[in-house]
């Protein structure tokens, strides 16, 4: 086994439990977050599509009004303790939704309901996890260590999608909640593994240096608006990942326009939507264990930041040029496998060179509220373009290309300011 992990990914002695743990966790979770996607796609176009830029506010909202909840826990909580309790907090959640759509018949308000706490639930579970390995993992750890870790996003991605599939006609896309239930109480115990360990040992006990201590991170509940309004990298980091989520808003919503044409039943929506996350997972997985960390090694933070952006850029300009639903489902398709494979590990990288009080409070607050806002604005523009002044899906595919330049052009500074940081010069 370790002699198979050592050609996948280089280690240093003492990493291998906190890296199989930390995969584990991440599997599980995504393989959680996996079934309910689906479902929620489909209960969103159920809602009605034209109420899903209304859905994002909803989200931004939520997101507003959690962050100074999320911001308190982490300044007075140990990790070991807010981080379980969020696992548990959602898992309960879960068994709460399923209940309630089996209470009423009329989903309507549920299906909304559903549809901002999944995408709350995904970005506060997924934050907190990435927090912790920022935590955990050093810089250096980061760049060898974090592509197969995400792998384990896509592993879980490839069972979550897998389950729905097969069991959402037949068993119903809705009792498929219980289940993501378990599989999240299962990544909590695999969690509970790294914190042990990191306690034992920690990064820096690694390298050698004392390990960090068991504490909160200390400041106030609304310490992360002020960490990243003081920081010049932290508020490139927040205009990344807006101009990210404008990129895939635009794609996301022109999907469910199509979808809601062409497949009328919410359990076979669901299918769909889940047939092609196994798809997207499948191929993010490949280059999460076979390129990732070779990439990173070869290119550098600067290029990988920058080349989803420009494939996109030319994805969006296909998608101009040829607007037609399979040309626009194999550019979302690309868009999310390189999102996986490869803007998110080095997004997650950016935060191993910022303070410890940002890497829980900062990046939460970018990862969830900032995430969330671009999602509610371009969620808004995108309304505006196509319903309010009639663009058809050319003009949003050329709308996209100019977004993603822009987004191009940012992720090469913001790879700069990664490497000014890096060197010891703090930006």
């Amino acid at each position: 086994m370790m002699q198979f992990l050592r050609r996948l990914v280089v280690l240093e002695p003492g990493e291998a439990p906190a890296l199989l743990a930390s995969f584990a966790t991440l599997f599980l979770t995504f393989a959680s977050y996996t079934i309910l996607r689906p479902v929620r796609d489909a209960l969103g176009i159920t809602s009605g599509t034209e109420n899903i830029p209304y859905l994002f506010w909803g989200v931004f909202v939520v997101m507003l009004l959690l962050q100074p909840v999320y911001g308190f826990l982490t300044s007075r909580f140990a990790r070991s303790v807010f981080l379980p309790w969020t696992y548990i907090f959602f898992a309960v959640n879960l068994l709460g939704f399923w209940a309630w759509f089996h209470a009423s018949e009329d989903h309507t308000w549920i299906a909304r309901t559903y549809f901002v706490w999944v995408s709350v639930f995904n970005l506060f579970v997924v934050a907190a996890f990435w927090s912790l390995m920022a935590d955990v993992f050093n810089r250096e750890q980061a760049g060898r260590l974090f592509g197969f870790i995400w792998a384990g996003a896509s592993t879980g991605g490839l069972v979550g999608p897998a389950i729905a599939k097969k069991l959402a006609v037949p068993l119903g896309a809705v009792n498929l909640l219980p289940l993501s239930a378990g599989l999240l109480l299962a990544a909590l115990g695999a969690m509970g593994f790294v914190i042990a360990w990191s306690r034992r040992q920690g990064t820096q006990a690694v390298a050698g240096a004392p390990a960090m201590p068991e504490r909160g991170v200390g400041g106030s509940a609304f310490a992360a608006f002020s960490q990243v309004v003081r920081s010049p990298y932290l508020l490139g980091i927040v205009a990344f990942v807006v101009l990210m989520t404008w990129v895939s808003t635009f794609l996301y919503l022109e999907q469910a326009a199509f979808v809601k044409q062409a497949i009328k039943s919410t359990d076979e929506r669901a299918a769909f939507f889940a047939g092609i996350d196994l798809y997207v997972q499948a191929a993010s997985l490949i280059i999460q264990f076979l390129l990732f960390a070779r990439l990173f090694r070869w290119f550098g933070m600067r290029v990988l930041l920058a080349a989803v952006p420009v494939l996109m850029m030319l994805g969006y300009a296909t998608f101009a040029l040829a607007p037609s639903f399979m040309v626009l489902v194999v550019v979302y398709a690309v868009r999310r496998v390189a999102d996986y494979a490869i803007t998110r590990p080095c997004r997650d990288s950016l935060f191993t060179v910022v303070s410890r009080e940002e890497k829980y409070q900062a990046k939460s607050l970018i990862d969830t509220f900032a995430y969330r806002g671009g999602d509610a604005v371009s969620g808004s523009l995108y309304k505006a373009i196509t319903g309010g002044l009639g663009a058809g899906p050319a003009a949003v595919g050329w709308l996209g290309a100019v977004v993603a330049a822009a987004w191009a052009v940012l992720a090469l500074a913001l790879g700069r300011g990664y490497q000014a940081r890096s060197s010891g010069t703090r930006g």
